[in-house]
């Protein structure tokens, strides 16, 4: 299932965090994205939180950017990567925008492929772009928004 992360599903978002070695988000910065108007964090759940996606919306801007997705151990190869990302660009075409954007590690060859089969197509590399030093692949994927009347 597929649904809005709350201010209770905290522990469970950061003990995903956790199982990542670097470029985590704090409590704190989580607490703020999942409250904020701005962004929207969805989580897989089974009862228990297996993964989320949190996307990042601007004022007056055509594109969204996905800021996050992590994917708890113990699920990874089980589809919820693929569902959060559906959701994800479910929501940039609801917000009527036409573009989903996000970086990826250029090492995350399960992730690039993921992004890839949807059709997203890389744009930019930065350099240094991770904390452990890594450079980053910017990808994007176009997006019918929907029409008002949706």
């Amino acid at each position: 299932m597929l649904r809005r992360a709350q201010i209770q599903d905290m522990a469970a978002l950061l003990a995903i965090e956790a199982e990542f070695a670097t470029d985590r988000i704090s409590a704190r910065q989580m607490r703020r994205h999942v409250s904020s108007a701005s962004a929207e964090c969805w989580v897989a759940s089974d009862g228990r939180i297996l993964g989320y996606a949190l996307l990042f919306f601007r004022r007056n801007s055509e594109r969204v950017r996905l800021y996050s997705l992590a994917v708890a151990a113990q699920a990874r190869g089980s589809g919820i990567g693929k569902a959060l990302l559906l959701r994800a660009l479910e929501r940039t075409a609801a917000r009527r925008c036409c573009e989903l954007r996000l970086e990826v590690r250029t090492s995350n060859c399960a992730a690039l492929k993921l992004y890839r089969g949807l059709g997203f197509v890389p744009f930019a590399q930065i350099e240094d772009y991770y904390q452990d030093g890594e450079a980053a692949l910017r990808l994007r994927l176009r997006v019918r928004p929907q029409s008002r009347a949706s």
